[in-house]
């Protein structure tokens, strides 16, 4: 049986550390092509690459048969709709977070996944570590949660990166906001609501009553089900360093992990009564290449006939719950959803 053939939509930077790099170490899976909206810049790209096939354009690359499946990096407002293109072309997809542009979206791609019995995660690479089992692990252990606190800090020295074009999907929160909402949801008790959320809105001297813009920053206030509240914080800056953190308030300790999205290179810590009952380090292979084996197997098995979508911890469904949670902090921040 031939690996998994898989093709890269665009040449975005973070193709290399998300596909590129942990395909070396997977050999279940092949890059196998690449498109780009010119073919210049894709024949670039896969000379710079090694990859055999460069298209001039993306619809190119999803009506080729032996491309099996597709990464998706395109810019956030593109998520969605080549999300769904990929389907209806009979690919698989790993698509980058955010899944798309906001809930309703997100919600149009998960009915089309299912419909279609292919494999479509959300590109959250952090889950697959076991690092990250570890954290659960500990959590569980000292729980139940009381409190849970997240940070996340992403560097972005260009005032006119796209991440900061609301018209693209942008801001704090679409970008390293989702990770900090998907990280809570995974460590508490249920599916939580918005309870407040304050937002600093971009461009910098924005008016109070202008919805449409993006966010450099925000603060979210979450209620759990069960009792436990949530409060997290993302914000892109403009020096300084990238931040990834989660604290943990349970019954009989606290637990913290330092730089959890890169989990490979992050720290947990846990303390029961006051004593420390935990301290380890990542190590080993990075959470992109624990991803794409993931990746993989989920499309092996559903080769077989097996159902894989209850079993992915990123599946498109699990993606819908995480945009919703956006849509409300949005809402609750008096910025419009993303388009």
């Amino acid at each position: 049986m031939h690996p998994l053939r898989i093709g890269t939509l665009g040449t975005s930077r973070i193709s290399a550390s998300a596909l590129l790099d942990p395909a070396v170490s997977v050999p279940e899976v092949t890059v196998a092509a690449v498109a780009a909206r010119d073919s210049s810049r894709a024949e670039g790209f896969a000379l710079r690459h090694a990859i055999p096939k460069a298209y001039g354009g993306y619809e190119e690359m999803l009506a080729d048969p032996d491309i099996d499946a597709v990464y998706n990096p395109l810019p956030n407002s593109l998520h969605g709709p080549w999300t769904l293109r990929a389907l209806a072309a009979g690919k698989h997809v790993l698509c980058e977070k955010p899944f798309a542009s906001n809930a309703a979206q997100a919600q149009q791609v998960a009915d089309a996944a299912a419909a279609s019995g292919l494999v479509v995660m959300e590109a959250m690479h952090y889950r697959y570590h076991p690092l990250i089992q570890r954290l659960r692990e500990l959590v569980a252990e000292l729980g139940p949660v009381r409190h849970i606190q997240c940070w996340t800090s992403f560097v972005i020295e260009d005032p006119d990166d796209i991440r900061y074009d609301y018209d693209l999907a942008g801001g704090a929160l679409m970008d390293g906001g989702c990770y900090a909402i998907d990280c809570l949801r995974l460590l508490g008790d249920g599916e939580p609501s918005v309870s407040g959320a304050l937002a600093d809105p971009w461009p910098e001297g924005a008016a109070a009553g202008e919805r449409r813009v993006a966010d450099r920053a925000i603060a979210v206030r979450l209620d759990f089900p069960g009792g436990a509240t949530g409060w997290f914080e993302s914000a892109f800056t403009r020096s300084g360093e990238f931040r990834a953190d989660v604290h943990v308030s349970c019954r009989d300790g606290q637990v913290w992990m330092q730089d959890f999205i890169r989990a490979h290179q992050g720290r947990v810590m846990a303390t029961r009564k006051g004593v420390l009952a935990a301290d380890e380090h990542g190590s080993g292979d990075t959470t992109f290449t624990w991803q794409l084996r993931a990746f993989a197997a989920a499309i092996a098995a559903a080769d077989e006939g097996s159902s894989v979508e209850g079993a992915l911890p990123t599946s498109a469904a699990n993606a819908v719950a995480t945009m919703r949670v956006i849509d409300d902090a949005y809402r609750a921040a008096g910025l419009a959803l993303r388009p």
